[in-house]
């Protein structure tokens, strides 16, 4: 693939230089006392509409103080993302050693993996900006439009700091930008594939095509315990299996057979051509829903795994997914065989953890019993309730297998 022209990153100084006055009310100045990093819509004065989306603020009480920074975010329920408390403005040096933070934090996983979330948002004090390194590409993605600048700039510093010579930009979730393609910001080419290690497992990702930065790094816990356990001889279901990281984690543990169900060719193509390991992949493109009733009763597994996506962008569609979700998992559940493991995921913070864990095992019965649940990684910190999207539940059947 031909690179695009690299262009140098700006300093965070320049985007901060007149940052707009915005005084909060009472209802912003309490999540600003309370340490959440967000400000809903709903929590501002009719003052803010005008203000231009990705706008930096300097925000004021009604003593006339600044009390922080933060960026405006147009449309959705986020209005405006934290950068900072207090009166002193952020710059590269404040920025900065919030970022080195966090990198240290990670530094336990160097003896695992090269491949790890160095920012995570919100909940490492860089608002709507995500920085992933795999081997050595670093990629951006920024969540709101005035982060851009800031997200480019971080990506340098921790280019810089781990040594690695690419970065590429994934254009923004949201708002302006959003429908730009990928770019390269430094380095020899535009990487269509990164590989990358994770304890015993070679994986590969695509920061060009894949999702989010390129692949599913938040699902490390769930690969290092699959690759972990005894499954030899085990034959595997995973559903919504995108590019099979876990089915090839599962074989990590002795399965003999993986079947992965997906609705994007695509991404089964990927997995096919980077993580089939000879005679134990089959690929199969289907909609989960749809195709899941129609198959087999006699077909069982040992293992079956269900990561569907998130299917909200609003508080009002929970009931609906939940709904969804017990019909998936009242169809799933009659494929494990006895004995035999069922590991369900969830990855919105709509959904709470008490309720996907009640809807769950509401739907698999006293049949199963709750064995773990994982907790999130060291790179994926929870920081702010919000931030506490993803959720592992694994099951084991109560049935015995058969001889025990």
């Amino acid at each position: 693939m031909t690179a695009a022209a690299p262009s140098a990153p700006r300093r965070p100084a320049r985007a901060l230089r007149t940052p707009q006055r915005y005084q909060l009310n009472k209802h912003a100045l309490a999540v600003i006392a309370g340490g959440h990093p967000w400000v809903f819509r709903d929590q501002l004065s009719s003052a803010a509409t005008a203000l231009a989306d990705g706008q930096w603020l300097a925000l004021y009480d009604g003593a006339n103080q600044i009390v922080g920074h933060g960026i405006y975010q147009a449309e959705g329920a986020v209005a405006i993302r934290i950068v900072a408390r207090g009166p002193a403005r952020p710059d590269a040096a404040s920025l900065g050693a919030v970022i080195d933070a966090a990198l240290a934090r990670r530094e336990p996983l160097a003896a695992e993996t090269d491949a790890i979330r160095a920012l995570h948002g919100e909940s490492d004090g860089v608002p709507g900006v995500v920085v992933d390194v795999f081997g050595d590409v670093v990629v951006v993605q920024t969540y709101v439009p005035g982060a851009r600048a800031l997200g480019r700039w971080a990506a340098a510093r921790v280019a810089r700091a781990l040594g690695k010579p690419t970065i590429v930009e994934k254009p923004p979730r949201r708002g302006r930008g959003a429908g730009e393609r990928v770019r390269l910001l430094r380095g020899a080419a535009l990487p269509d594939v990164v590989a990358f290690r994770e304890g015993p497992l070679r994986l590969a990702a695509s920061p060009v095509a894949g999702q989010k930065s390129g692949t599913f790094l938040d699902l490390r816990g769930l690969r290092r315990e699959l690759a972990g356990r005894d499954l030899a001889g085990a034959r595997v279901l995973d559903l919504f299996s995108y590019t099979g990281g876990l089915g090839r984690a599962c074989v990590a543990g002795g399965a003999r057979e993986v079947l992965h169900v997906d609705a994007s060719e695509d991404a089964l193509a990927f997995g096919a051509a980077h993580h089939a390991d000879a005679g134990a992949h089959r690929w199969q493109r289907a909609d989960i829903f749809e195709w899941l009733p129609t198959l087999d009763r006699g077909d069982k597994f040992e293992v079956v795994i269900v990561d569907p996506p998130s299917m909200t962008s609003s508080m009002d569609q929970v009931p609906r997914v939940l709904a969804a979700y017990d019909k998936l998992y009242r169809a799933a559940k009659g494929h494990v065989t006895d004995g035999g493991l069922l590991v369900a995921c969830c990855c919105t913070s709509r959904i709470v953890r008490g309720a996907f864990r009640h809807t769950v095992g509401t739907a698999l019965g006293k049949g199963f019993a709750l064995e773990r649940e994982l907790t999130p990684e060291v790179d994926h910190p929870v920081g702010f309730p919000q931030a506490d999207y993803l959720k592992v539940l694994v099951f084991r059947s109560r049935r015995p297998p058969p001889g025990a």
